[in-house]
């Protein structure tokens, strides 16, 4: 008997009988399936599925599903992860000067908007030390220069390993992560872009908009990868604005974006929603 519910995620070339096939192996063994959605992409013809199902009556002890559901997935060539959702995951969340997504996510973590642990808070300057200790966070001090990057990297990735961090969130943080960094937490590192990708990459976006006279305005979270602000985007959202909106304007409106985005990013990645398939994701909402 438990309350937790299993989620398979699972991604293969698109042929007939998938749906059944897992459906059925579900029906089976005695589960009921609460969510079920899936996407077969046009071209490639790859198929995409997030199934859903209650444990509770579920005549297969959780540890022992994946090796129950392996010929399935053998059969049909799939890359699939199962994940409960009982299971708290945790967030290390990486900062510099800018408090506001940082504030935000905190908050509705604090809040259970935002279901996961927030066992450290790793940031190259002291600025958020005092409000990262107003709510009992374990904040950690690593300044970064060229000369001592590699360094201060893998002193980093030693914390992470010893809390067990399964994502991490850059909130503004700016620095850019190394690939080897990168390799060792791919697709489990989100980043935050005050622009509408892949429009106004790179530094200065509000200026860069502002010069162009754009009527609207984005931010976008994305996984980050080797090329910067580059990687598969999970989220995207827009707000209006006008000639009489001055740099300032723009700056402030983009915040509130910001704030929004990486937040509904994130809590799509910790419901397992998310199937990065090569340079973009298959989101399921």
């Amino acid at each position: 008997m438990s309350e937790a519910n299993a989620i398979l995620l699972l991604s293969c070339p698109d042929q007939r009988g998938i749906v059944a096939s897992v459906s059925n192996f579900v029906f089976q063994h005695n589960g009921n399936i609460v969510h079920a959605a899936q996407h077969t992409t046009q071209k490639s013809k790859v198929f995409f599925m997030r199934i859903e199902w209650e444990l509770e009556g579920f005549d297969i002890r959780r540890e022992d599903i994946g090796k129950a559901f392996s010929p399935i997935a053998d059969r049909f060539g799939m890359t699939w992860r199962l994940r409960f959702t009982d299971y708290v995951p945790k967030v290390a969340i990486f900062v510099s000067r800018h408090v506001y997504c940082f504030h935000d996510l905190i908050l509705r973590q604090n809040m259970g908007e935002i279901k996961c642990e927030i066992p450290i808070v790793i940031s190259n300057h002291m600025d958020l030390k005092p409000l990262s200790e107003h709510f009992g966070l374990n904040f950690r001090y690593y300044p970064v220069t060229p000369e001592n990057k590699e360094a201060q990297e893998e002193r980093e990735i030693e914390e992470l390993r010893r809390h067990g961090v399964d994502l991490i969130v850059l909130a503004r943080y700016m620095q850019i992560l190394t690939g080897r960094f990168v390799d060792l937490y791919r697709d489990r590192i989100i980043n935050i872009h005050h622009s509408f990708l892949p429009a106004f990459a790179g530094g200065k976006p509000y200026e860069q908009a502002y010069d162009r006279g754009v009527k609207i305005i984005g931010a976008t979270s994305h996984y980050v990868t080797e090329s910067l602000d580059d990687g598969p985007i999970i989220v995207q959202d827009v707000i209006r604005i006008s000639h009489r909106d001055s740099v300032e304007d723009m700056k402030m409106k983009g915040k509130d974006l910001e704030r929004t985005v990486l937040s509904r990013a994130v809590k799509l990645h910790l419901e397992h929603r998310v199937i990065v398939h090569g340079s973009k994701t298959i989101v399921f909402e």
